[in-house]
């Protein structure tokens, strides 16, 4: 009986060297936070703002039947004084605004801000649409409808008075707003300005001659 006790203990022993030997396989908590939680990831924060305006779904007519697919109309900026805009389609919809997010930062417009708002009024039209923007004072806020109203939030402008005297077309509606914008002037370049500047350098310099 002692001899088979013996050698049982020595079997039971060697198991249990033989297992602090081997390779400990990563489990449930090893590797990893405090109770098996992961270590959070602080979320990566977007350098531009995306907003899709509008999606929609068009047919192509083959042979066989129709095709469909979807297009998407996309507006980025970085809501300081850059926006752009895209259109392009896809097979489905994340396709579609994906190729129209790449386009958009492909063309990008940088807008002369005056204190939150645009320098002066300015009126763009593309096909039938026909968007007017104006200069508002400040905490007046954005006066605009949906589609411009989207593209002057995500361009940075805080305070504006926007009127569209044509087609709502969204698409058309949205490169009108983008050209409206690329029409403004900044105020140091005005020609009133100039001719301040050139009158006032005048002045300066008849003093010195009679100085």
């Amino acid at each position: 009986m002692a001899e088979q006790n013996t050698a049982a203990l020595q079997q039971a022993a060697s198991e249990q060297a033989a297992q602090s030997h081997r390779p400990q396989r990563g489990g449930r908590g090893q590797g990893q936070g405090p109770r098996g939680r992961r270590p959070e990831v602080a979320p990566e924060e977007k350098q531009f703002d995306e907003r899709v305006i509008h999606i929609d779904r068009v047919a192509r007519v083959v042979k066989g039947g129709r095709r469909f697919r979807f297009r998407a109309l996309v507006v980025v900026g970085d809501r300081k004084n850059r926006v752009g805009i895209g259109s392009a389609k896809g097979a489905d919809v994340t396709a579609a605004v994906t190729k129209a997010t790449e386009i958009a930062k492909k063309h990008f417009v940088t807008v002369p801000l005056y204190n939150g708002t645009v320098p002066h009024e300015v009126t763009a039209k593309v096909s039938g649409a026909n968007i007017l923007v104006k200069p508002a004072a400040p905490g007046t806020g954005l006066i605009a409808g949906g589609t411009v109203r989207t593209v002057l939030e995500v361009a940075g402008v805080s305070n504006a008075l926007s009127k569209s005297l044509g087609s709502s077309n969204k698409t058309n509606a949205a490169y009108a707003t983008i050209a409206a914008l690329q029409l403004l002037v900044p105020a140091k370049e005005w020609v009133t300005r100039k001719e301040e500047k050139k009158a006032s350098v005048k002045k300066a310099a008849a003093k010195k001659v009679e100085a």
